[in-house]
């Protein structure tokens, strides 16, 4: 049931942005090679993605030439689901993916030679939301909620088995309160929570950005808590991975990646007007402007790109305890952020 539950993970966008096979590619002929002066054709690589809003880097990086100033052609392959993006690196369908931080584990669990090798860009991007009238903006004023009303349960949408949960969950440990305080909601469609929580058929709701920034947007929420209060500012909603031979025997293209993912980062860092009309050339999301300018200016840290792996290893821990994952593959197996952290220095 879980499983089926991780493979909708993270992104209301699959259904939304109505992904399918549909590509967008970056296909100049010429840039500048790696390390060198002379104009050279671009090496292509193929990038498997969902939709959230630490994927900008991305778009970002494809519809404004970043990607080719690195020497990449780089084509965007969406999936509407994160198994199948797994399952088409490794096949070799695609050269990078982008997923949530959890879906490498799995792979690395059924024998692929998978190497997470950074975040895919942006902190705080899964939400914990309440409906505006409960009045509720942080995690203390959730368990003040509870305890002045002892005969309101209120009813909190998630997901059963994934992040989303967990989120909840370690929420609830820190204030001192436990599931029997609420009424669980267990969905195993995202459209569906969201529904619900418009619809006012829940009251909470634990989700991705710029999905939850609508709510808070348009004034029907109020943000509780994020992943990065609960974790820590650097623990990723979704991250790159690349098949180990790609990263031994190809790893200057791994490096011009990164460096094109660098460079839209600071477009969007120092400029979001300017990045948000760039996701325009793609239709990335389907939400509003200004919805998100507000998504991206309220991340708690300028977007970097090396993930918090102690925060990593302590989430696939929790969901071993759990049972939710039967073997803990240790966090130092599947991530070689040695490129990101020499770039970012």
């Amino acid at each position: 049931m879980w499983i089926r539950n991780l493979l909708v993970l993270s992104c209301i966008s699959f259904v939304l942005a109505s992904c399918g096979s549909t590509t967008s590619t970056d296909t100049a002929s010429s840039s500048q090679p790696f390390g060198g002066t002379t104009a050279q054709p671009l090496t292509p690589v193929k990038v498997g993605h969902l939709v959230a809003l630490d994927m900008a880097p991305l778009f970002v990086g494809v519809e404004s030439g970043c990607f080719k100033q690195n020497g990449l052609a780089v084509e965007t392959v969406a999936f509407t689901n994160p198994g199948d993006n797994n399952a088409a690196l490794a096949g070799s369908a695609i050269d990078f993916n982008i997923n949530p931080f959890t879906l490498p584990f799995f792979a690395a669990s059924s024998g692929v030679p998978i190497k997470t090798i950074s975040a895919a860009g942006g902190w705080g991007v899964m939400q914990v939301i309440a409906k505006s009238q409960y009045k509720i903006k942080s995690a203390e004023g959730l368990a003040r909620y509870v305890k002045d009303n002892p005969g309101k349960k209120l009813k909190i949408a998630t997901l059963r088995g994934d992040t989303l949960e967990l989120i909840l969950l370690d929420t609830f440990e820190k204030e001192d309160l436990s599931v029997n305080d609420f009424e669980m909601v267990y969905f195993d469609d995202l459209l569906a929570m969201v529904d619900a929580f418009k619809l006012d058929k829940v009251d909470m709701l634990s989700h991705i950005k710029p999905y939850t920034t609508q709510f808070v947007e348009n004034g029907s929420a109020t943000v509780v808590t994020d992943n990065a209060k609960i974790w820590s500012p650097n623990t990723p909603n979704t991250v790159v991975s690349v098949l180990d031979k790609t990263l031994t025997g190809r790893p200057q293209v791994v490096e011009s990646y990164l460096k094109g993912m660098q460079c839209a980062a600071k477009i969007i860092n120092e400029n979001p007007q300017e990045a948000i009309s760039l996701l325009k050339g793609g239709n990335y999301y389907r939400v509003d402007d200004k919805v998100l300018l507000k998504a991206f200016e309220t991340q708690p840290a300028p977007i970097t790109f090396t993930p918090d792996l102690k925060a990593v290893q302590g989430v696939v821990d929790e969901m071993v305890k759990l049972k939710y994952i039967k073997v803990d593959v240790p966090a130092s197996k599947i991530f070689d952020v040695s490129i990101i952290e020499k770039l970012e220095k």
